[in-house]
C-alpha cells in the first residue's frame, strides 16, 4: 500500500504511515469476523478526521464553557436529532467517549456506590460493566448476576425474576456481548418495574440492527438505552445514551460534569453521518441482510458439525463451543487468524476453561455483509472455518495458507466500504 495516500502522515511519521498502510491492507484481504467490528464509510472517516478535532466543547449546545461554538452546537445539535429520530427516543446525548463511560453514567445517574446492581454474568455473555467483579462497576457497587439455562443457552426469565426480586437492586442491565438470541425488552421491563429497579438495556452489539427494524427495540421498555456507536451501527468508536425525557438531566448532568470534559467533536460529526446512513432504506436492507446471512452462516456451521451455544442465533452474533472438535478457543481463533478469517477467542455458558483460554469462539456477520457478501457465501465460510479449526488440530500450516488464498480472492472480489484497497 504506497504511503502517498495519506501524504502529509507520510512525510511527518513515516514509520507511523506505513503501519496504517499495513492495517489498510490487513482488513482488506482479510475476513473479519469479529461481531463487535465493521466497516465505516468514506464519509463517517472523513467526519471524524475533520478541523472539528481543533475545538474544546464542555458542557452543552447553548450551554458551553469555552466560546466559538457556533458551528461545533450546530454538529452536536444535528447528532442529537438524528438520534432521536432513528431511534424514536425522548432524549439523546452524545457525548459519551465510548460505551464503557457510558455506562460508567448510568452508575453515577441513578445509584451511590454500595448500592446493589444486576446484569448477566460475563461468562455466560454479559459485560464487564455490567457490575462484573474485576471492573470499577463491580468493585464500587454491589453486582449480582443472571445467566442462562444450562439445557437451552437462553436467559430463563423466571430465574431473572426470582433475583430481581430477592435482590431488589437499584439498576438491572439487559444486553450483552455474546448473546445470539433476542432480548426480550418486555420480559425485562415487567421484572423492572416488580422489583422497584431503574432497567437499561444495554445494545451496543444490536444498536444497527435495532435502528434496521431487524431487532425488537427497547423503546417504550426501559427506562435508559446505553449504546456504542460502531458495530453494527457502521459509526465511529463512540457512544450515546438515550432515555425518557424524565431522565435527561440526570443523564446529561452524569456525563459532563460527571464523568467527561469536553466532548470529542470529531467523532460526533462521524455519528452525525452514521444516523444519517442508518436512516435510509439501503441501511435496513443492511440490517435484515447481517441477520440472514448469520442464520445462514449458523446453519452451515451446524452441517459442519461445530456445536453453537442456544443451538443457533437470532441476530448477527454465533458463539460457537469447540469442546467436540478437541481444540481449545484461543488455538482456533490463532489459526483461523493465519488462515485470514479474524474472530476472537470466548468463553462459552458453564465453561470449565479459563477466560484467557477458553473453549468456544465469537463470531458474526455485521462486516462481511458490508462488503455484500449473502446467504449463497455462508456455505464456503464455514467451510473455511471448518478446515481451519482442523488444521489447528493436526497443525497443518499448509491447509491454513490455502484457506487465506481463497480468503483473499473473495475479499478482492467484494471490496469494504471505506477502504482504498480491493
Amino acid at each position: 500500500m504506497p504511503a502517498s495516500r495519506h501524504p502529509a502522515l507520510a512525510a511527518t511519521d513515516p514509520e507511523l504511515a506505513s503501519f496504517v498502510a499495513d492495517e489498510e491492507v490487513l482488513q482488506a484481504r482479510t475476513l473479519r469476523l469479529i461481531p463487535s467490528e465493521n466497516y465505516v464509510s468514506a464519509a463517517v472517516l472523513e467526519a471524524s478526521g475533520t478541523v472539528l478535532q481543533n475545538k474544546y466543547s464542555e458542557g452543552y449546545p447553548g450551554r458551553r464553557y469555552y466560546e466559538g461554538q457556533q458551528n461545533i452546537d450546530r454538529v452536536e445539535a444535528l447528532a442529537v436529532e438524528r438520534a432521536k429520530g432513528l431511534f424514536g427516543v425522548d432524549h439523546a446525548n452524545v457525548q459519551p467517549y465510548s460505551g464503557s463511560p457510558a455506562n460508567l453514567a448510568v452508575y453515577l445517574a441513578f445509584a451511590e456506590p454500595g448500592d446493589t446492581v444486576m446484569g448477566m454474568a460475563l461468562p455466560m455473555g454479559g459485560h464487564l460493566t455490567h457490575g462484573w467483579g474485576v471492573s470499577a462497576t463491580g468493585t464500587w457497587f454491589r453486582g449480582v448476576r443472571y445467566g442462562v439455562a444450562a439445557s437451552t443457552g437462553r436467559i430463563d426469565y423466571d430465574a431473572v425474576r426470582d433475583l430481581a426480586l430477592a435482590e431488589r437492586p437499584k439498576i438491572i442491565f439487559c444486553g450483552g456481548t455474546a448473546l445470539p438470541r433476542t432480548i426480550d425488552f418486555a420480559a425485562f421491563a415487567s421484572i423492572a418495574e416488580e422489583a422497584g429497579s431503574v432497567l437499561v438495556a444495554d445494545v451496543a452489539h444490536i444498536a444497527g440492527l435495532i435502528a434496521g427494524g431487524a431487532h425488537p427495540s427497547p423503546v417504550g421498555h426501559v427506562d435508559v438505552i446505553s449504546t456504542t456507536t460502531h458495530k453494527t451501527l457502521r459509526g465511529p468508536r463512540g457512544a450515546m445514551l438515550m432515555c425518557r425525557a424524565e431522565h435527561a438531566k440526570a443523564i446529561d448532568k452524569a456525563v459532563f460534569p460527571g464523568l467527561q470534559g469536553g466532548p470529542h467533536n470529531q467523532t460526533t460529526a462521524g455519528i452525525a453521518v452514521a444516523l444519517h446512513e442508518a436512516a435510509q432504506p439501503s441501511f435496513t436492507a443492511y440490517a435484515h441482510q447481517v441477520v440472514a446471512n448469520a442464520k445462514a452462516l449458523a446453519g452451515a456451521l451446524l452441517e459442519q458439525g461445530f456445536d453453537l451455544v442456544s443451538g443457533g442465533t437470532d441476530n448477527h452474533l454465533i458463539l460457537m463451543d469447540l469442546t467436540g472438535r478437541g481444540v481449545p478457543g484461543k488455538v482456533a481463533a490463532k489459526a483461523l487468524d493465519r488462515a485470514g478469517i479474524v474472530v476472537n477467542h470466548n468463553t462459552v455458558p458453564f465453561d470449565p476453561r479459563t477466560p484467557f483460554d477458553p473453549s468456544g469462539v465469537r463470531i458474526g456477520t455485521p462486516s462481511l455483509t458490508s462488503r455484500g457478501l449473502g446467504t449463497a457465501h455462508m456455505p464456503v465460510v464455514a467451510e473455511w472455518i471448518s478446515r481451519a479449526v482442523d488444521a489447528a488440530a493436526k497443525g497443518d500450516e499448509a491447509v491454513l495458507a490455502a484457506v487465506r488464498a481463497e480468503v483473499a480472492d473473495l475479499m478482492a472480489a467484494h471490496p469494504a466500504p471505506g477502504l482504498p484497497l480491493s
